[in-house]
């Protein structure tokens, strides 16, 4: 499908229905850590990036069967809140099928807009983005597009917190020697305080990222940073070196492409049209299989 992939088991949401509403590295941000790689159209523009019926359509034909999920999310390979008919899309799933919670990740750098914030107020879960406050820091790890700074992204969720009744997790993404020095740590905990989300949920990499040298935080440095911000509720949300993730979609992914791709070489491209799969996932399937000396 284009636009519903998984079910994919998550880290912190369960089983998880994926939508992704942008195409692949579409956002505003080119944070060293994605792992859908470099950003390849850095922008701010909120538009209709792909057609609302053929969306909503293929939603319905997914959620018309009641599969067994714990949650539909909106991720994937780019910033979801520039499709301009986000809210529109979770409207839709909420009177249709609102036996199914919604979760929303943004990188949280159009959260400054009105009607961006209105669209997300449907929502059960969102996860806004936070990874640095130091302009320099900032700048380092998201890459954003010009004009984006990180204390209009505070004050932005700081207005969400305000208006949403759901749900909010504020997340931070670790990278060592960047954003958890004593001097950034204490911009992020006075940071938090002022958002005062429900929850504070310590990300660190999971799979390779944009930048080769961008590593995982270890578990001591996670344990530390959560100590730092007692009494605020922080979770680890990070699979540190050594972890088991267990069989998932992308796994499975991997299998099939194993038993199609053509012996003397097939693009990301030729196979996701043959296998009528996102390209980002093939791409992300395909890295791993290489990763794992088995291309």
């Amino acid at each position: 499908m284009k636009y519903v992939f998984g079910p994919v088991n998550s880290r912190r949401l369960g089983v998880s229905l994926g939508i992704d509403v942008v195409p692949l590295k579409v956002c505003s941000f080119n944070c060293i850590y994605c792992e859908c790689g470099v950003t390849t159209e850095l922008t701010d523009e909120v538009k209709e990036y792909f057609p609302y019926e053929e969306i909503i359509s293929e939603i319905s034909q997914v959620l018309d069967k009641r599969p067994e999920i714990d949650v539909v999310t909106f991720s994937g390979s780019g910033e979801p809140t520039l499709n301009s008919r986000l809210g529109d899309i979770i409207r839709h799933i909420k009177t249709n099928f609102p036996e199914y919670k919604i979760a929303v990740l943004t990188n949280s750098s159009l959260l400054y807009r009105d009607d961006v914030r209105i669209g997300l107020l449907q929502a059960d879960i969102i996860y806004p983005s936070l990874d640095a406050v130091s302009e320099a820091v900032f700048n380092k790890i998201m890459r954003p597009l010009p004009g984006l700074n990180s204390q209009s992204i505070i004050d932005s969720i700081t207005l969400l917190r305000n208006e949403f009744k759901g749900i909010l997790c504020l997340e931070i993404f670790i990278i060592a020697g960047l954003n958890d020095t004593e001097d950034e740590l204490s911009k992020l905990k006075a940071a938090c305080i002022k958002i005062n989300p429900d929850e504070i949920h310590l990300n660190s990499l999971d799979r390779p990222g944009a930048e080769e040298w961008v590593k995982p935080s270890d578990l001591e440095n996670l344990e530390r940073i959560k100590k730092y911000f007692t009494p605020l509720p922080v979770k680890l949300i990070g699979r540190v070196q050594g972890s088991h993730r267990p069989a998932d979609y992308y796994e499975e992914l991997e299998s099939l492409i194993l038993e199609v791709i053509d012996k003397d070489g097939s693009t990301a491209e030729e196979l996701s049209v043959h296998l009528n799969m996102r390209l980002f996932d093939v791409k992300r399937a395909l890295k791993n299989l290489k990763m794992k000396d088995k291309l």
